[in-house]
């Protein structure tokens, strides 16, 4: 099982709104060969750590590719480069961000990136959520907890909820 987690809170000139540019870049995972299996519902959610930019849309993918991880995070980068994005400060607004949250059971801490799964996906509600969608069963291999664990774990005080259907972008940002 291999997840992918998509993200956006800025427009481009080429794609459009960030939900757009999120569809965009679903469709592009297909020239790396990289294929698409399930995909989540789209999220809003605000940003992490709260600040005045633009609420998020957000989902994830369930791919399946014969990539190694180190190759499937060179693919995503390169995806990200042709959206513009330049990586700057944390938490920085974005046109794009695509992260591999997991590669199967591979448990990755302290050794070369990609960390898998991804280090901060636990806290996250606008991963946790959109994994449900797609790999409900899913158990973290580090810890054993399952998604349903984690996710009545998440503090209360972010939000992250379904875009309603047809939505361009999030209403509330």
């Amino acid at each position: 099982m291999i997840l992918i987690g998509i993200g956006a809170n800025l427009p481009t000139a080429r794609f459009g709104p960030p939900r757009a540019g999120c569809e965009a870049a679903v469709a592009m995972l297909g020239e790396f060969g990289v294929t698409v299996l399930r995909r989540s519902r789209w999220y809003e959610s605000e940003p992490v750590p709260r600040s005045d930019q633009p609420w998020f849309v957000n989902g994830v993918v369930l791919v399946e590719t014969a990539l190694d991880p180190e190759a499937l995070l060179d693919v995503l980068h390169a995806i990200e480069a042709r959206f513009g994005r330049v990586r700057q400060a944390l938490n920085a607004p974005r046109v794009i961000d695509l992260d591999l949250l997991v590669y199967g059971d591979l448990v990755r801490v302290d050794t070369r990136p990609p960390a898998l799964p991804h280090p901060r996906l636990a806290g996250r509600a606008f991963v946790l959520l959109p994994m449900r969608d797609v790999a409900p069963r899913w158990r973290d291999p580090g810890s054993g907890r399952s998604l349903d664990e984690m996710i009545a774990a998440l503090p209360g005080d972010y939000t992250a909820r379904p875009l309603p259907e047809g939505a361009k972008d999030p209403p509330s940002s």
